[in-house]
């Protein structure tokens, strides 16, 4: 009976070594991070490059005139936003935004045929105060970066300053002006980027928006010598925007989620 004991000790101690070194050749297992739920402070920086879809005036619905708009385009400007927001779990959240768009030049060109040819150069400067209500889906996290998405819907208020309408056929050309004008719009937004967190609460973020921006009109247009014989300013139909944007958030009194071992890891 001793040496039967003898002999189930001595097996059970070489199965113990054997499990121990085959543990010791696994990979380790990478550090669980851990997540947190609550407040949040944002503030964002980024460039915008935008588009309109079309002008209009009223002169191009004059008898017998065909208009055709070419060569519009905005120059890059900067973008400054900040919000608030709330962190629900691992993968939802949801914040208010608002911010300040520069001035953008435009510059754009039509062709006017009326019993002839004719056309226009056209500059001006654009700018917006736009609000949203944002709400994300963050996608996973891995090593400390989250891939995510969302959609944002709010306000647009888009201004027109220095609008100048140049013929550049005229005999001896021509020149009119229209003032500083402001027009209040719905918008909407969709995003996408990687966040990486840098403490458990502070985040930085690299993202991509398409932002709808509405329509803008400029202020009643007036020749250089102050005729005019209709209100007519020049409406900037359908602007919108594709935003490149580095942000980071800042969690207020982080409250921890427990992760789970096999989504959190990083």
């Amino acid at each position: 009976m001793r040496s039967v004991t003898t002999l189930a000790i001595a097996a059970a101690t070489a199965l113990l070594g054997i499990t121990a070194a085959t543990a010791a050749d696994l990979p380790a297992m990478p550090p669980i991070v851990e997540e947190f739920s609550g407040w949040y402070l944002r503030g964002d920086i980024g460039m915008s490059n935008q588009d309109v879809k079309s002008l209009f005036n009223v002169l191009y619905n004059a008898p017998n005139t065909t208009v055709t708009n070419t060569d519009l385009g905005f120059d890059s400007a900067p973008i400054f936003g900040v919000g608030v927001g709330y962190q629900f779990n691992h993968w939802l959240r949801a914040d208010i935004t608002g911010e300040y768009r520069g001035k953008a030049n435009f510059h754009g060109l039509d062709i006017v045929s009326s019993g002839g040819f004719s056309s226009n150069e056209y500059h001006a400067s654009k700018s917006e105060w736009v609000g949203l209500v944002n709400l994300y889906a963050d996608l996973g996290t891995w090593w400390q970066i989250t891939p995510f998405v969302g959609a944002g819907v709010g306000f647009a208020r888009n201004t027109i300053s220095s609008f100048t309408d140049i013929c550049t056929t005229c005999a001896g050309g021509s020149v009119a002006y229209g003032g500083t004008a402001s027009k209040w719009n719905f918008a909407w937004a969709i995003h996408a980027g990687l966040a990486y967190q840098v403490t458990p609460s502070f985040t930085v973020e690299l993202a991509y928006r398409y932002l709808s921006l509405g329509d803008a009109q400029s202020g009643d247009e007036v020749t250089f010598n102050g005729i005019n014989a209709v209100n007519n300013p020049m409406i900037f139909n359908d602007l919108t925007s594709h935003d490149v944007k580095l942000g980071v958030r800042w969690m207020l009194v982080p409250e921890p989620l427990h992760a789970s071992p096999l989504m959190r890891r990083g």
